[in-house]
């Protein structure tokens, strides 16, 4: 074990590290300025856990209702070997895939589809790399594939619904959801975080050709992903440049190699474990927990409610020391490094003397200061 890896299980505490996963990737880049979110995942440990214990509210789970709809569209769009998928492809690639190889890596060795993942991994690469040193074979759909990435200096799997392997020996990453895409348009917000997963997906499989001595340009930055059109149940594809959520994410996973930088700012003897006692029950005190939390900073913004276990506990700390974040990310951006809503009104109303970086800042606050008691008399 790497002098890494022993200060990351530290914090861990007794638990087993939780792995990563597109989706928890895609989270860490909603908010790369969080210290607390990275130290947390790069640790692998249980967000929900430490709120639990914390006793404070999490975000709302995906009902199992929407849980089961997702998954049965995927089974529709994958079923016959991907019968309904291969035109959906054609036509939004503008291929003439007249031959089709598919393969569900989900059953490499077993009947129940629980094979583990390393053995999934293993034929994946096997099956990628064949197809791309055989440019002439027919097109390959690899049904439930195992990809690997590396993320700060360790492999996490990750599971994309399917590659498709099409002409000039280029790859492609489709990802099948389930929300809807309506007279041609789908949620902007749930097809960026769509994106960013595939993006996790397209670095993934560049790093398994780089491997091989393959140029990063075999896999396209062009990501379909496949919904229902309008308001049934008939798959429609669309084709998205997915370069800037490949690029962020990418950046973000650079951001990570800081980690021994964070593990140094912590106070020695900093620990997350909850200590379960006998009965598997965490024995932690709360405001030990809280207290061993707040030696990291963290990036509260509002939308971290939306994929963020420990959101609402970092909300009310940004409340209770009146940051300018807890107004929100805008609030925070305007404010330009003015990190309290106190400081912020000492400079409006003169009482504080701005730094040289906080000058405009400070002149706009005291604008609006003006335009705020102006409104004010006359409304009196």
């Amino acid at each position: 074990m790497s002098s890494l890896d022993a200060r990351l299980g530290a914090l861990r505490g007794s638990a087993p590290p939780l792995p990563h996963t597109a989706r928890t990737l895609a989270a860490l880049t909603a908010n790369p300025g969080c210290d607390r979110r990275s130290l947390l995942d790069a640790a692998g440990i249980d967000k929900d856990a430490l709120a639990a214990h914390l006793d404070v509210p999490r975000p709302l789970a995906k009902s199992q209702l929407a849980l089961d709809y997702g998954i049965a569209f995927e089974r529709q769009v994958t079923a016959q070997a991907g019968a309904a998928l291969v035109p959906l492809l054609r036509q939004a690639l503008g291929l003439t895939l007249s031959e089709v190889s598919y393969e569900d890596v989900n059953t490499v060795g077993s009947d129940d589809g629980t094979s583990p993942l390393q053995l999934r991994h293993a034929r994946t690469r096997s099956l990628i790399l064949s197809a791309a040193h055989r440019r002439s074979q027919p097109r390959a759909l690899l049904d439930h594939p195992v990809l690997r990435l590396t993320v700060a200096g360790h492999q996490a799997y990750l599971e994309p619904d399917v590659i498709a392997f099409q002409q000039d020996g280029v790859f492609h990453v489709v990802e099948i959801k389930s929300f809807p895409v309506i007279h041609g348009q789908s949620d902007p917000l749930k097809a960026a975080a769509a994106l960013t997963q595939a993006a996790a997906y397209v670095l993934a499989l560049r790093e398994l050709l780089a491997d091989d001595g393959l140029p990063a340009d075999r896999v396209s930055d062009t990501v379909i992903l496949v919904n229902p059109r309008n308001f049934t149940r008939h798959p429609t594809a669309t084709p998205y440049n997915a370069s800037p959520q490949i690029r962020h994410l990418s950046r973000h996973l650079g951001r990570l190699e800081r980690l021994p930088e964070l593990l140094d700012s912590l106070p020695a003897g900093t620990t997350f474990d909850l200590a379960p006692g006998p009965d598997a029950k965490p024995t932690r005190p709360r405001k030990e927990l809280a207290a061993a939390l707040a030696t990291v900073k963290p990036h509260y913004t509002p939308h971290c409610r939306h994929h963020c276990d420990l959101a609402l506990h970092c909300r009310t700390e940004a409340r209770n020391q009146a940051t300018t974040g807890a107004l929100g990310t805008a609030v925070r951006d305007d404010a330009a490094g003015i990190d309290t809503i106190a400081t912020a009104l000492a400079l409006a109303d003169g009482h504080l003397h701005p730094a040289r970086d906080h000058k405009d800042t400070t002149h706009a606050l005291r604008h609006a200061q003006r335009i705020h008691t102006s409104l004010h008399r006359d409304g009196a």
